[in-house]
């Protein structure tokens, strides 16, 4: 029988000054840098969904993206109808199941229900259809999602009608066993983030949902965003001055490494915001097809890559005709990390 202690002395890991380095706990959770401003995002498309036939393989394609999305820690994504004008869904009743009428919205729904912290989906997301098969989507088990081993300086948390003791303030459940309180008045069922006291750990204050990720270091989530067409998600971009880098995939693009080569690489390092657009099982192109607006500019077919910075084939070679969506950004986004790692 194998020495076990010896063994795991093997395994452990060195940082380059020779210091040994904890790799039992995932660095999600313990600050990998000391806070960030720059950010990622992801655009992907609401034909991700139309190979689907039953609700349960919806739900599993909008697993895997959450899945995706959390493990890379992107901060936002953008979906994007790039159905023909003329298909598109309309009067759509909110109330209703949406997978197979309105893959925007259902796509919208999902991502959202998965990235709020499952103690307060009750109060804030009431059932409906479209979360009939919920329960099969895997977590994401993210740093904003409480768990009882571990405790962190911020929080999530939605308000609540009890009255704090002293009488002022607003009582915030935050997943814990006691709500903290806060001295703003802030209506009932309302999410905020907040920091909590470190010498006061039942009081806390409100902060801007980024703190946590551009004080604290920690990855807090992703928003999302919903878009008309390919081009809007450039156009109605919320950070000021837009995304000042952008990456759009194709099998027609370049290799990842013949279009950021290390020099390239260290160049394109310096964004502030990137963007990664994905197509759907019809691609880019169609996408751009599909968009008046583009149609009307001529960027449309070949012309597609225009709107990007870089125009990159994630997996050359493939043995399978196609790539799902929601593989390709598992394979994408793994061999893009790169541009930010170490950033």
């Amino acid at each position: 029988m194998a020495d076990y202690g010896n063994d795991r002395q093997k395994k452990r890991r060195l940082t380059k000054d020779g210091d040994y380095v904890d790799t039992s706990k995932p660095t999600a959770f313990f600050k990998p840098y000391s806070g960030r401003d720059w950010t990622i995002s992801v655009a992907i498309p609401g034909s991700v969904l139309s190979t689907c036939r039953r609700d349960d393989q919806r739900t599993g394609v909008v697993s895997h993206i959450a899945r995706a999305l959390s493990v890379f820690s992107i901060d936002e994504v953008i979906i994007f109808d790039d159905s023909h004008p003329d298909t598109r869904a309309r009067n759509v009743d909110p109330a209703s199941y949406t997978g197979d009428v309105d893959p925007c919205g259902y796509l919208d729904h999902l991502l959202q229900y998965l990235e709020m912290p499952p103690f307060m989906r009750r109060t804030l997301l009431p059932l409906h259809p479209n979360l009939k098969q919920a329960g099969l989507m895997a977590s994401l088990d993210i740093p904003s999602h409480p768990h009882q081993t571990d405790w962190l300086p911020y929080c999530e948390g939605v308000t609540t009608t009890g009255m704090p003791k002293g009488g002022k303030g607003t009582l915030v459940d935050v997943g814990r066993r006691e709500p903290v309180t806060i001295s703003h008045e802030v209506p009932p069922k309302t999410r905020i983030t907040v920091q909590i006291d470190e010498n006061d750990p039942s009081k806390a204050e409100p902060v801007d949902p980024s703190t946590p990720r551009t004080e604290g270091g920690y990855y807090w989530g992703y928003s999302v965003r919903r878009c008309g067409s390919l081009a809007s998600v450039f156009e109605e971009c919320a950070y000021e001055g837009g995304y000042d880098l952008s990456i759009g995939t194709s099998e027609r693009g370049l290799p990842i490494p013949e279009a950021f080569p290390d020099k390239k690489k260290r160049e394109s390092a310096n964004f502030q915001h990137l963007l990664l657009v994905f197509g759907g099982p019809r691609g880019l192109e169609n996408a751009a097809e599909n968009d008046p607006e583009l149609n009307g500019l001529g960027i449309v077919k070949g012309r597609t890559k225009e709107l990007f910075d870089h125009w990159v084939n994630i997996l050359p070679g493939q043995g399978s005709r196609t790539i799902r969506t929601d593989e390709a950004l598992f394979i994408g986004l793994a061999g893009l990390r790169k541009l930010w790692d170490g950033k």
